[in-house]
C-alpha cells in the first residue's frame, strides 16, 4: 500500500510544473494569438473583423511594450512596419486580395518569429521559394529569358513575404551576404541569362538559401518537449530504483528470517 501511495505522489510531483506550463500563456502568446485570427479574418474577407483584431493588436503590444519592455528597437521597428501595412490592406477599398493575404501573412510571421524561439513559420516556406528559385535558375540555364523573370518575380515576391521575419532570426551578416546576391541578380537580369560566368551568382544564392533553412532547422528541440522527455525518464529512473530498493529490502528481509530459523 505504501508502494502504491509513493508513485502516485511522485507521479503527482513530476508532472504539476509541465501541467502549469502547459495552461500558461505569455503577453507575448497572446499577440500572436491575435495576428493569426486577424490573418484569418482576412482570408475570409472579413475586413473589418481583421481591422479591429488589428487595433486590438495595437492596443496589447503597446500596453506590453511599456510595461514589460520585452522587444529590441529592432524587433519594435519591424512589428510597427508590418503592422502598419497589414492595417492598410485591412482598410484599402481597392487593394487587391491576394496583396492582403499577403501583407497580413508577413504580418503573422513577423509576430510569430518574436513568440517562438524554435522552428518559426517562415521556414514553412521553405520548399515554395527553393522551389520558385529553382525554376529560375533552370530557365536561366536554357536561355530562356521569360520564364526567368517570372520565376524570379515569384521567388522574390515569396522572399518579401518571410523577409522581416528572417531580420528577427538570422544573423545581419548573412542576410547581407544574401541580399547582396540578390540585388546583382535582380540588377543585372539579363546579364545572368546570357552570360554562364554570371549564372555562378544564381548557383551562390541557391546554397546561401539552402543552408539559410537548414541551419533554421537545426535549431534546438522544442523546451517544453525537453522537459517531457527529463520528467518522464526521471519518473521512470526513480520508480525503477524504488522498485529495486523495494526488492533487495525484501529479499534481505526473508535472508534475515531464514537465519532465525535456522538458530531456532
Amino acid at each position: 500500500m505504501k508502494y502504491k501511495w509513493f508513485l502516485l505522489i511522485l507521479i503527482v510531483i513530476m508532472l504539476t510544473p509541465m501541467t502549469v506550463s502547459a495552461n500558461t500563456h505569455t503577453p507575448i502568446e497572446k499577440l500572436d494569438n491575435i495576428s493569426d485570427e486577424a490573418l484569418q479574418m482576412i482570408k475570409f474577407q472579413r475586413y473589418e473583423d481583421g481591422k479591429k483584431l488589428l487595433s486590438y493588436f495595437s492596443e496589447q503590444f503597446t500596453d506590453i511594450s511599456s510595461k514589460e519592455h520585452p522587444f529590441t528597437m529592432d524587433e519594435l521597428r519591424i512589428i510597427t512596419v508590418s503592422h502598419d501595412e497589414a492595417m492598410e490592406a485591412a482598410v484599402s477599398a481597392n487593394m487587391a486580395y491576394e496583396e492582403r493575404v499577403q501583407r497580413l501573412t508577413k504580418f503573422r510571421l513577423v509576430v510569430d518569429a518574436i513568440a517562438t524561439s524554435h522552428q518559426p513559420l517562415w521556414t514553412e516556406m521553405k520548399s515554395q521559394i527553393l522551389t520558385a528559385f529553382q525554376e529560375a535558375r533552370e530557365a536561366a540555364s536554357t536561355g530562356d529569358s521569360a520564364h526567368f523573370h517570372s520565376n524570379f518575380n515569384n521567388f522574390m515576391a515569396l522572399y518579401n513575404v518571410i523577409y522581416p521575419s528572417m531580420k528577427i532570426d538570422v544573423s545581419a551578416e548573412n542576410i547581407q551576404r544574401i541580399d547582396a546576391r540578390i540585388n546583382f541578380i535582380d540588377e543585372y537580369r539579363s546579364e545572368v541569362v546570357n552570360n554562364v560566368k554570371s549564372q555562378q551568382e544564381l548557383e551562390g544564392l541557391e546554397m546561401d538559401l539552402k543552408n539559410l533553412f537548414e541551419n533554421m532547422d537545426e535549431d534546438e528541440a522544442d523546451p517544453s518537449l525537453w522537459w517531457v522527455i527529463i520528467s518522464t525518464g526521471s519518473i521512470i529512473i526513480l520508480t525503477l530504483s524504488y522498485v529495486g530498493w523495494r526488492k533487495y529490502q525484501g529479499e534481505k528481509d526473508m535472508r534475515k528470517n531464514r537465519s532465525r530459523v535456522h538458530k531456532d
